[in-house]
């Protein structure tokens, strides 16, 4: 849910700050046809539920879970371009709709693949993206469960030993990245079980790769620019929507110069205020802490209000994570992105 600022504070870093609206249907399947349904269908079968006790196995985990309801692999990052810094997003969802699914047909939507990709320029001085939804029918979108491999069309995020590649075209943007993997997962929570509210059943399983080594080339129009930088990737899953008391979600990842790297997210409720909050920092020595909800603040500083949604977005914070506290200030405040034609959601 983000792209890429910098970062000001006690330590220096890179970042990835995400804040999200959440609409009350937040799934691709609202988009899609329902699959047909025949007087003999069987019952709806039940998504797999988040419980403890669950250990996170690398590399089957990096791949789909797919008796989960929805399920993300979400990079962001930070390039050098010729005389300016760039942030790029690359996300792949799938989503299990709520339907049944004895239809034999190839065209009924037993899954479904969204994927999002979007470049902050600041030359631009707003967010270019691109957006694509398709079902997982006749191979042209999917994802692999033992690797992490996703499709739609010509887009792909695919992990080939040490290295994920992200290739995207589109009208206005393309992007060709190597993503090098240099540090182990980091398991947020509870070794991978995420908290996203009080109710036991408000969980996803949840971890991120730091640290990722980018090089690659993006064109816009005509001009090709060859980049290197710096990544993050999320990968997170679950079978449960946000508490109907959440109303948006922000959400930050910093690499740290000291090697080190911090996670940290709230959940707010419709007046403003935290509904739930969580994090995880891995020291550079390789030790790791969770945040306790009570932990972890997000204090505005700043807002801007986009013309063509609406909405006012929070765009600058102090973010505060146990005893750490940043600073964060946008490249530039326009880079809303409208995905409710794939996911029902704005963010920012």
């Amino acid at each position: 849910m983000g792209s890429a600022i910098p970062v000001s504070g006690r330590r220096r870093a890179l970042a990835w700050l995400g804040t999200a609206w959440i609409a009350r249907a937040a799934a691709a399947q609202g988009a899609t046809p329902p699959a047909p349904v025949t007087r003999h269908s069987s019952p709806i079968p039940p998504f797999a539920p988040v419980v403890p006790g669950y250990r996170l196995q690398f590399p089957r985990d990096e791949g789909s879970h797919p008796a989960f309801r929805i399920e993300w692999w979400y990079v962001t990052g930070w390039l050098d371009a010729p005389a300016r810094s760039l942030g790029f997003q690359v996300t792949f969802f799938r989503v299990r709709p709520g339907a049944r699914h004895d239809n034999p047909s190839a065209f009924a939507p037993h899954e479904i693949m969204v994927a999002h990709a979007a470049l902050s320029d600041p030359a631009l001085g707003r967010l270019v993206h691109a957006q694509r939804a398709a079902r997982t029918a006749f191979d042209l979108a999917g994802a692999e469960r033992d690797r992490m491999a996703a499709w739609l069309d010509d887009w792909r995020l695919a992990r080939e030993g040490s290295r994920i590649r992200a290739s995207i075209a589109a009208r206005e943007l393309t992007l060709a990245l190597d993503l090098d993997v240099v540090e182990p997962p980091i398991e947020h929570g509870e070794h991978g079980l995420s908290r996203k509210g009080p109710a036991p059943a408000s969980a996803s399983y949840y971890y991120s790769l730091p640290h990722l080594r980018a090089a690659g080339t993006i064109v816009r129009g005509n001009v090709r620019e060859a980049v290197t930088g710096s990544g993050w990737l999320d990968h997170e899953w679950s079978s449960q929507y946000l508490e109907p008391a959440a109303a948006g979600w922000d959400w930050i990842g910093i690499n740290l110069d000291d090697g080190g790297a911090l996670m940290a997210f709230r959940i707010r409720n419709r007046a403003g205020d935290r509904h739930w909050a969580g994090g995880t920092l891995r020291h550079g020595n390789g030790e790791t802490r969770s945040f306790s909800p009570a932990e972890v603040t997000f204090e505005p500083l700043r807002r801007w209000t986009s013309t063509r949604t609406g909405v006012t977005w929070p765009v600058s914070f102090r973010v505060t994570a146990g005893g750490l506290r940043i600073l964060v200030e946008p490249l530039f405040d326009d880079q809303e992105s409208d995905t409710r034609a794939t996911t029902g959601a704005i963010y920012w």
